[in-house]
């Protein structure tokens, strides 16, 4: 009868235990659901921050892009602002050449002169020689008389080239341009620098953009003009501070031959005296007589030309003084240099009557000779030294 009893009571309690298992199996694996739905939210946040951190470089990188691209943008605006500034220049440049070959052309055109025409020439020629008066200031009167002295400065370099200072600025640089064809300039702080034994360490050093052709260049107002290596008459002008070219010119009728047989390689001789910028070469058309050319060294605009009655044959330089051409001779196997052939451009000297002046001491030749007009001075360049020539003056 007890063990019965036991019975029903057992039966009653092993049910509601097995029961309660049930719902703590069920509260488990809800649990575990919901534990696994948490963890698939928290991968989905994860990945959803690091998605959004992904665009954000990705953004940032796409930022720097487009303002790296802007940049860009503007400095091919400034470039061909440039260029097209450049080319407006070129295209009046080459305006002006047209109308000097057309010129040209229509001067060897065979016309009947009326009479009233010469007479119109002529009043027009004398006008022109009153103009030409007042441009090259007429009261720069002195004339070449004789060479004092001279000093040997430095030997460097090679057999050719042209060394010189700046006549238009204060300051006191030496700019030495070695060879007959290159690109690079050395700037010196002054001849003390250039003098030193070791002067190109300290020399400042910058290329052309274009190499130059024979020794003719000169450098006035902070500008390098040069003759362009490879064209036949092409003359740049290059600005020394900014590095780059700020204008360029034809100049009609040079280039086919050399300016002085003794320096072949110098087909246009660029020369500076009290009046400014000139050009000096020959032409087949002159029987190889000299020919110079005024130029306006701001614009580059040929402002006039002579056909002179000096010879370019035996001819090693030549150099302008205040209006007045002097051409040095030598022989082809070297010795001393002469002038002996002399043109002033506004007849103010009487060309006949100057005596040949030799240059003293110097046996050899020389591939550049420029006037500095205000130290009244020679830079020369000869057989590979550096020279300077003291000279003396007198009134025209």
């Amino acid at each position: 009868m007890v063990v019965l009893q036991f019975r029903f009571l057992l039966v009653p309690f092993l049910t509601s235990i097995v029961g309660e298992a049930q719902y703590v199996m069920q509260d488990a694996a809800l649990l575990n659901y919901i534990d696994q739905r948490f963890l698939s939210l928290e991968k989905r946040l994860e990945k959803c921050n690091q998605d959004i951190l992904d665009y954000v470089e990705e953004f940032r990188d796409f930022s720097k892009m487009v303002w790296s691209r802007l940049a860009g943008l503007n400095n091919y605006k400034a470039e061909v602002k440039s260029e097209v500034e450049n080319l407006l220049t070129r295209i009046e440049r080459a305006q002006r050449d047209i109308d000097y070959f057309g010129s040209v052309t229509d001067s060897n055109t065979c016309v009947e002169v009326h009479e009233n025409l010469v007479k119109q020439q002529l009043f027009e020629e004398a006008e022109e020689k009153k103009k030409l008066k007042l441009m090259l200031n007429a009261s720069c009167d002195h004339m070449l008389a004789g060479i004092k002295s001279l000093k040997i400065v430095k030997k460097t370099g090679d057999k050719h080239g042209s060394w010189m200072k700046d006549p238009g600025k204060k300051h006191t640089k030496i700019y030495l341009l070695n060879g007959s064809v290159n690109d690079v300039i050395f700037e010196f702080a002054n001849i003390m620098t250039f003098m030193e034994s070791n002067h190109t360490l300290k020399a400042r050093r910058f290329t052309l953009p274009f190499p130059w052709e024979g020794t003719g260049h000169i450098i006035y107002q902070g500008f390098l003009f040069y003759h362009r290596y490879g064209s036949l008459n092409e003359i740049i002008k290059f600005n020394i501070q900014k590095r780059n070219i700020t204008d360029q010119m034809l100049l009609p009728g040079a280039g086919r031959i050399p300016a002085y047989q003794l320096s072949p390689s110098t087909k246009i001789d660029l020369a500076i005296d009290e009046q400014g910028l000139w050009a000096i070469h020959a032409e087949p058309e002159t029987g190889g007589n000299i020919v110079i050319t005024k130029i306006n060294h701001v614009t580059l605009a040929v402002e006039h030309t002579w056909d002179t009655s000096c010879n370019s044959k035996d001819a090693e330089a030549a150099f302008m003084v205040c209006n007045t051409l002097y051409v040095v001779y030598n022989f082809p196997s070297g010795g001393t240099s002469r002038i002996q052939c002399v043109y002033d451009v506004l007849d103010a000297v009487n060309t006949y009557e100057i005596p040949i002046l030799h240059f003293p001491k110097h046996q050899g030749s020389h591939s550049t000779i420029h006037y500095n007009p205000k130290e009244k001075q020679l830079f020369a360049w000869g057989d590979g030294s550096q020279i300077i020539y003291k000279l003396h003056t007198k009134q025209k």
